[in-house]
């Protein structure tokens, strides 16, 4: 289910077998049930495709026929979707602000040919995997700066999200234009905007399915979707709202929550209860993930999620299934927004929250007091320098939680390939031009990691796609994400509150105790019971690429595995990212990819 095209019409055209064109041009094509929308200029000499779920109304659509499409195409209305404009003298991508929807270019035969499937787009000009680029997944996930623009495979590029890009038709660079800013708007309440713009993205999902399954964990996130979408059902409906459990045990705070919002949905709500197994514990099959365009988030608990929704497909036909992903990474308040707070004279308001985050985390507040006020000094530009610094091995000053980057200490088993890779990419970010310059820190650290987010969820729909299954997540949608960046400084949430916006916006659909709730359930002992049962294939994985590329020194890796499944306490996270990525190359070497064909100019339709 992807789609591309050749901003180069002159040259030979080139598209996947099987693909079909879109346009009497014969420059958009599709592989697979992409959802389409399509209007033609009223001189007829310009057509617009939408191509991904988008809410807006044929009415709305109209308004696409003018002389130029409107700035927020791609963040006005629900849904996540990229917009396309042929004309005889380019192609325009624009492409969507929270890169729910990524779209990848690279050169080929004089012109160029983009597409929304990196892989694909390597297949075609033979592109290797980007050791430098999975360097910086494993080692440094946390900065997504490092890789901005750039694909896992070397050569193919990521167009600019929230931009206006045109292809011209005679093979010339492309040129791009940044149409999407978050700056703060006043003009109406940030609860009463997130309310409205999360209502609209799940009503629009309920639109085009009204059979949809959504999450519901008990956490706020899902949980307040569950309800939304209970509200949007058309009469004579049920949403069916799953809760994931250990088998065995149904007196967890998560099913507990999850019953109470049931219950306030009597006759809405279909609560559906899924025990989970040993043979759904984390790392299992990991041999068997399906290739997808990048390492999916979900990789290392793949077995759990392609059983579920095999399970949702048998039990009630699920078709569409919403998530919560993205919520706690819109929702959450990052630390640096302290140094903003400093640097707009809110040094009252920011000394009070530094209590309160102290507080919570039962440590003086000084050192994170003494941080914010040396951060709010310092630059995004300044901050990767140091990163550079850090990562080349010299000594620079501590950030603690505020800095701009978190940086990890480098786990004893990173190959001697990864600091020097790592390197180069800190550097280039470093001489970089900002794309988005003049935000607060807070706001900026926001986007990267809302982009962050969003981009490998759209991994994670490739594996649930696998299952026939449309995976999908509200609050990734770019008019939400437009929404909650744009909340002025002073009605920002407090560092150290709990999602108060979202509590708030859900004003009345949720019951008291559920829209109160500041933990969610843990599965960290899934993972390292995970991590015993299946350590004789992770053996073998540890064998594989990384250790080839340098990334990863096997020996140390090995000891590592098998200190965590000795219940050694550590972090898990750089190791999974290692374990995810082995396992996505195996896939990517193992799958074939789209096989293209060329069409030489005027002969036949497609």
């Amino acid at each position: 289910m992807i789609f591309g095209g050749s901003g180069s019409p002159l040259r030979p055209r080139c598209r996947p077998e099987g693909s079909r064109h879109l346009t009497s041009r014969r420059r958009t094509w599709t592989l697979g049930a992409v959802p389409i929308r399509s209007v033609t200029s009223v001189d007829g000499r310009r057509q617009v495709l939408i191509l991904g779920h988008c809410g807006a109304t044929d009415t709305d659509l109209r308004l696409l026929r003018s002389a130029a499409l409107p700035e927020d195409v791609t963040w006005r209305w629900p849904g996540a979707y990229t917009v396309i404009e042929e004309s005889e003298e380019s192609v325009v991508v624009h492409t969507d602000p929270a890169s729910a929807c990524p779209v990848y270019l690279v050169g080929h035969a004089g012109g160029w040919v983009w597409s929304s499937s990196a892989r694909a787009l390597a297949s075609l000009v033979g592109a290797a995997v980007d050791t430098e680029r999975l360097a910086c997944s494993i080692l440094l996930p946390s900065i997504p700066a490092l890789a901005a623009g750039r694909s896992f495979f070397t050569g193919i590029e990521q167009l600019a999200p929230g931009s206006r890009i045109v292809l011209p038709s005679d093979g010339r660079s492309p040129r791009t234009a940044t149409v999407w800013r978050p700056d703060p708007d006043a003009s109406r309440s940030p609860v009463e905007q997130l309310r409205t713009a999360l209502y609209k993205a799940v009503a629009a999902r309920v639109a085009s399915d009204p059979e949809l399954s959504c999450d519901m964990s008990g956490g706020l996130d899902s949980t307040s979707l569950a309800a939304l979408a209970a509200v949007a059902l058309p009469d004579g409906y049920r949403l069916n709202a799953v809760t994931i459990h250990p088998e065995g045990d149904t007196a967890g705070a998560d099913l507990r929550h999850a019953r109470r919002a049931a219950a306030a949905y009597v006759g809405r709500i279909n609560h559906r209860l899924l025990a989970m197994s040993a043979k759904h514990l984390p790392y299992t099959a990991l041999s068997d993930v399906p290739a997808t365009d990048e390492p999916a988030p979900s990789t290392i608990t793949w077995s759990r999620l392609m059983s579920q929704l095999a399970w949702m497909r048998e039990e009630f036909g699920a078709r569409t299934h919403v998530t919560g992903d993205g919520g706690d990474s819109l929702l959450f308040q990052p630390p640096i927004h302290l140094a903003d707070l400093i640097r707009n004279g809110r040094v009252r308001r920011a000394a009070s929250e530094v209590f309160g985050w102290a507080r919570l985390r039962r440590t003086s507040p000084l050192p994170l007091l003494r941080n914010a006020l040396r951060m709010s000094r310092t630059s995004r530009s300044l901050a990767l320098v140091r990163l550079v610094d850090s990562v080349s091995g010299a000594r620079h000053d501590d950030h603690g939680d505020i800095r701009w980057f978190p940086l990890l200490s480098f786990p004893p088993w990173a190959g001697t390939a990864a600091r020097d890779l790592l390197r180069v990419s800190t550097l280039r970010a470093a001489e970089a031009p900002d794309p988005l310059p003049g935000l607060d820190a807070s706001v900026r650290t926001l986007v990267d990691e809302v982009r962050e987010v969003a981009r490998t969820a759209k991994a994670d729909a490739e594996l649930a796609a696998a299952s026939g299954i449309d995976l999908t997540n509200p609050f990734l949608d770019p008019m939400v994400m437009n929404t909650v960046l744009r909340t002025p400084l002073d009605l920002r949430a407090p560092l150290h509150s709990y999602k108060p916006l979202l509590g708030r916006a859900m004003a009345g659909l949720l019951p008291q105790a559920v829209a109160d709730r500041r933990t969610k359930g843990s599965f960290d002992a899934d993972h390292y019971a995970g991590l015993r049962a299946n350590m004789p294939t992770l053996l073998e994985l540890t064998h594989g690429r990384l250790a080839e590329m340098g990334l990863i020194n096997t020996t140390r890796f090995i000891l590592s595995m098998n200190q965590a499944a000795a219940g050694v306490p550590m972090s898990l996270a750089a190791m999974e990212q290692a374990l995810g990525a082995e396992a996505w190359i195996t896939a990517h070497e193992r799958e074939p990819a789209p096989t293209w064909i060329t069409t030489p100019e005027g002969t036949g339709r497609d």
